[in-house]
């Protein structure tokens, strides 16, 4: 897929952030629909003014709670029934909640609503729009954006990272199934990156050459990788040798290294996005 261009495209968590970005990535490539999914009305409709004054594409945006699963096939039938098919799906909703040990958490709901964004809602949006990809005959995508906790365990973090490695797994085996089954123009990409400087990791710190990632830098990758259908994008360098040696190293050994580069104290001051 060289653009997106005359494509439908939809993304979640598009209000701000990464989702802001991989929409007016669409727009610049001319995208003939870019739909817009958040839960944040206010900073929705001003993603979708600014958008929309770009012009080049049709700008949809609903509000959607991505944690309700009705809520998610509500908008699901409004954009069948009033956009049409989707051919580019971008996971990227996802929440961060907490910051120390799991036997501190206080508010039990923080982690089933972890596990309803960032794990079960891309596989309940995916169903949305899935079948009628694997049923036409045009290049289509499905983007999924996990985390480089999805691939090493951390401290501090453990039902996010609980909620990364489930989307991993999902996504990836949506890939395997869509090759064994002889949909190669359907492709997956599940990207993993390490922190990113949008505010919803304020506070955490980068480790032995792995300073917090540039937004810019994330979107253009991952975007680049999408249409290209690689299966996989771990960001940055220094994540994919930390997978790497956590396949190969004994347990212990892997914990000292990861602990002594830095690792398992990124998340000590962690903050998260200020309200």
């Amino acid at each position: 897929m060289k653009n997106v261009a005359g494509k439908e495209v939809l993304v979640t968590g598009a209000a701000m952030g990464l989702g802001k970005s991989f929409a007016e990535r669409a727009v610049s490539e001319r995208a003939a629909d870019v739909v817009l999914w958040d839960v944040n009305e206010e900073a929705l409709k001003r993603t979708a003014a600014e958008l929309a004054a770009l012009g080049g594409s049709r700008i949809h945006h609903y509000v959607v709670d991505v944690s309700d699963r009705d809520a998610i096939a509500e908008a699901g039938a409004a954009v069948r029934g009033e956009v049409g098919d989707i051919d580019v799906l971008i996971n990227n909703a996802g929440i961060v909640r907490g910051n120390g040990y799991f036997w501190e958490t206080a508010n039990r709901a923080d982690i089933e609503k972890t596990m309803a964004i960032n794990s079960l809602a891309p596989m309940y949006i995916t169903l949305e729009f899935l079948p009628a990809m694997v049923r036409n005959t045009g290049e289509a995508r499905v983007m999924t954006i996990a985390s480089s906790a999805g691939l090493v365990a951390n401290p501090r973090m453990s039902v996010y990272a609980g909620s990364k490695w489930a989307a991993l797994g999902w996504s990836d085996s949506v890939r395997l199934e869509l090759e064994q089954s002889g949909n190669p123009h359907v492709r997956v990409t599940t990207v993993c990156p390490t922190y990113i400087n949008t505010g919803m990791f304020d506070g955490a710190k980068g480790f032995l050459f792995t300073p917090i990632l540039e937004q810019d830098e994330v979107v253009n990758t991952s975007w680049e990788e999408m249409k290209k259908g690689s299966a996989l994008v771990v960001l940055p360098w220094t994540s994919r040798l930390n997978r790497a040696i956590s396949g190969l190293l004994p347990l212990k050994v892997r914990d000292f290294y990861l602990n002594t580069v830095g690792v398992y104290h990124s998340m000590d001051e962690f903050t998260g996005r200020k309200k």
